[in-house]
């Protein structure tokens, strides 16, 4: 089978991905929504997210026209960039909306109907409600595939250069603008999501659980719908765009670090080297299909029983991935073939190791939550400080992974257990393989993910219905899975913003490669020797920038990318505490004015908690997402090539460990509530209960709004970068 062959997979791979998951939606769609209440309690809270996306892609399509005008400006009036690129630029913040808002509509639709399933079985519970998340990642990796799989056949055609070689480099790198696009929607997505959802959240959770002492989800408070609403918007919508960038990004880098490591030497290497991670994520996605018909459990099941049941998916199609890539690097007969599959291998064993860890220090069946949970008896404070602990302590393990993870990546795709110049290449495509590896199977990982916040508005749907105590004790159970699913999705998508960031920087100097030779410099001069620019090595090109440490150019970008994880997540944090205040002042309005809403005899103005998270979101989403594509252009106008090597370097470093702390922090909050909700420590309405929904509230926009965007910050400020390679070859103030 020759590698032409081959590709072709990849786009029969993604329609067969969006085959099963619009058969999965018209499955869910079949099953009974369950009584008149619980339909009526789901059409609100879809009617409420619907709206809310509609008005976020209006302010999100703003900038998209704005930056797109601007990238023409630079192609076609500078001519600094690739005349394709404000045409890839907008279609990847098209296809990764698109892919939140199959999912959220998805999810929206299926709340009530698990709801329903659960009054049967758990059994029935869990598997509408997997197979319904199992949409959303269905969708996500269907429409990547296709996005690159139609935009690599196009640029193929119509770009010519005599070099075929060379022409790989461009289109690859092209491509990799679409990325930018996938990256700046998933980031407004996530944070204007995780605005709206931790608003709303917290507003809920400290007038009624706290001062009122009603249940959650309880019908009689008034921010309940904007609690399900947020559900939807950040967990669903948010989410989605997230990994498609995360996933498209990791295959896009990788396939640019493909073309350059044989352009020059050997086109038609390169070319099986670039179609390589697009067969692999091809071969995932098939693979992912098939561990979503594993997934079920037994009545009476446990926490631990549960995640089981989740688990024998993910292990099915993560053991044959395995299998099949050495299959697919065999056929393509890669140079070190067995390398290159280590270093897959390296990958996905990495991504396993981070959410196992994750698991660990977020579930309610180990240690830390359990101990999180202890000291909630003695007050909020202690609840806070406990939390905080665990969550330092959980960035240790998920970073000497990525550490090993990347040698081990680097060496065993290079051949050689030397850092020399002559493996860097090879190397460095280890490293963007591994993330790819890390990601193939994620139809199925993103479906234990996005199942979370179904089960979660399906306990809230059953609780304002009145179901069951029965009912409610199942949809608990499948919500709390959820957060820890949810909380391990989010550890590999951190892991696989390290490892993509780290081929993306390589990736920028293709880039830079090709603006040199846009504005006429075909030669450099290197220690004396002048070299002709597209034949140049990497480690020549860093050389001739000067990205060493003792530059202090490279100093200041650190500390600057630094920063930037830090002043990123101080603003998203701020937001919802700003939001959240707003929500709690309204809610406590309501109970004041309509004493009647805790005694049944008036109704709650939900439709005003709604507004008032979806103004928050709005308005305060703008200055954190502007901030990730601002700060890379006026780095590079100010210190060069430099500058934004240390900018990159500084905001992966610091976001990658960042991001963990809080995404674990967040979720061991959660969960130690919820295992005092079950009884334990006294129960609901308990000293310990009340202390640890103080300790949630905390933990919300750590690991809903802030944690998560860390990891599109990092790949969005090397996108960027990428995108603006030529403007930094052309101006530079220092």
């Amino acid at each position: 089978m020759t590698s032409q062959n081959l590709f072709w997979l990849t786009p029969i791979a993604s329609i067969l991905a969006l085959g099963f998951a619009a058969w999965f939606y018209s499955r869910m769609k079949k099953a009974p929504e369950g009584t008149s209440r619980m339909a009526e309690i789901a059409s609100h809270v879809r009617q409420g997210a619907m709206a809310y996306l509609k008005q976020q892609y209006k302010i999100v399509g703003i900038f998209f026209v704005a930056l797109t005008i601007i990238f023409a400006i630079l192609a076609y009036g500078f001519k600094l960039q690739n005349g394709w690129v404000p045409f890839a630029f907008i279609t990847g913040g098209f296809f990764s909306g698109l892919a939140g808002f199959f999912g959220m509509k998805t999810a929206t639709y299926a709340s009530s109907r698990v709801a329903h399933a659960a009054s049967q079985s758990l059994n029935t519970g869990l598997r509408l409600a997997f197979r319904s998340g199992a949409v959303m990642g269905l969708v996500v990796v269907g429409l990547a595939l296709l996005d690159i799989a139609v935009w690599f056949i196009v640029l193929n055609h119509f770009i010519q250069d005599p070099d075929p070689g060379h022409k790989l480099v461009i289109i690859t790198t092209t491509m990799l603008t679409f990325g930018m696009g996938a990256s700046l929607q998933a980031l407004f997505a996530r944070v204007g999501g995780g605005i709206f959802t931790k608003a709303a959240d917290v507003g809920a959770d400290l007038v009624g659980k706290v001062e009122v002492g009603i249940p959650e989800d309880d019908p009689r408070n008034p921010a309940t719908i904007a609690d399900n609403v947020g559900d939807n918007v950040g967990d669903v919508a948010g989410m989605g765009a997230d990994l498609y960038e995360s996933y498209a990004g990791s295959i896009l880098a990788t396939a640019a670090l493909g073309a350059a490591a044989f352009a020059t030497t050997n086109p038609d290497l390169a070319y099986k080297a670039v179609i390589a991670p697009m067969i692999i994520a091809a071969v995932g996605t098939i693979l992912s299909i098939l561990g979503i018909f594993i997934v079920r459990t037994k009545e009476g099941a446990s926490q631990r029983n549960l995640l089981d049941a989740l688990s024998r998916g993910v292990n099915f199609s993560s053991i044959l991935i395995v299998i099949l890539s050495w299959v697919v690097l065999y056929l393509l007969e890669i140079p070190n073939y067995w390398g290159i599959w280590g270093a897959i291998v390296t990958g996905l064993i990495a991504g396993i190791l981070i959410g196992k860890t994750t698991e660990y220090y977020t579930s309610q069946e180990y240690k830390p939550t359990r101990h999180i949970a202890e000291n909630a008896t003695t007050g909020p404070a202690t609840v806070i400080i406990s939390g905080l602990g665990v969550g330092m302590l959980s960035t240790a393990i998920p970073v000497v992974t990525i550490v090993i993870g990347t040698i081990l990546a680097y060496c065993f795709a290079s051949g050689s257990w030397k850092f020399t110049p002559e493996s860097m290449s090879m190397g460095l495509y280890g490293i963007g393989i591994a993330a790819v590896g890390m990601l193939s199977t994620l139809g199925i990982t993103l479906a234990t993910d996005a199942y979370g916040p179904i089960a979660d508005n399906a306990g809230g749907n059953a609780e304002m219905s009145h179901l069951g105590p029965e009912v409610r004790k199942r949809t608990d159970a499948l919500d709390s899975l959820g957060n820890t699913t949810a909380a391990t999705g989010k550890g590999f998508a951190i892991g696989s913003a390290a490892l993509t960031a780290l081929a993306l920087l390589a990736s920028y100097v293709e880039e830079l490669k090709i603006a040199m030779i846009h504005v006429g410099q075909t030669t450099m001069d290197v220690a004396g020797q002048t070299i002709n620019t597209v034949n140049a090595s990497l480690t020549q090109f860093m050389t001739y920038f000067d990205v060493t440490l003792m530059n202090p150019k490279v100093l200041v970008g650190l500390f600057i990318g630094s920063m930037m994880a830090f002043l990123f997540c101080g603003l998203t944090i701020n937001a919802v505490g700003r939001a959240a205040s707003r929500m709690v002042e309204e809610v406590r309005r309501q109970f004041r004015e309509k004493p009647g809403i805790l005694d049944g005899k008036d109704t709650p103005d939900y439709a005003r908690c709604v507004a008032i998270s979806t103004v928050g979101a709005q308005k305060e989403m703008i200055i954190p997402s502007m901030l990730a594509v601002i700060v890379p252009i006026v780095t590079g106008l100010l210190f060069g090539v430099p500058g934004v090597f240390g900018l990159l370097g500084g905001g992966l470093a610091a976001g990658f460990v960042l991001a963990v702390f809080m995404a674990n922090s967040g979720g061991a909050w959660d969960n130690a509530k919820k295992y005092i909700e079950e009884g334990n420590l006294g129960g609901k309405g308990s000293i310990a209960h009340k202390a640890a929904v103080i300790g949630d509230t905390v933990g919300d926009p750590f690991k809903d709004t802030a944690g998560p965007s860390l990891n599109i910050l990092i790949k969005l400020m090397s996108m960027v970068s990428i995108v603006t390679a030529g403007v930094n070859i052309a101006f530079t103030l220092f």
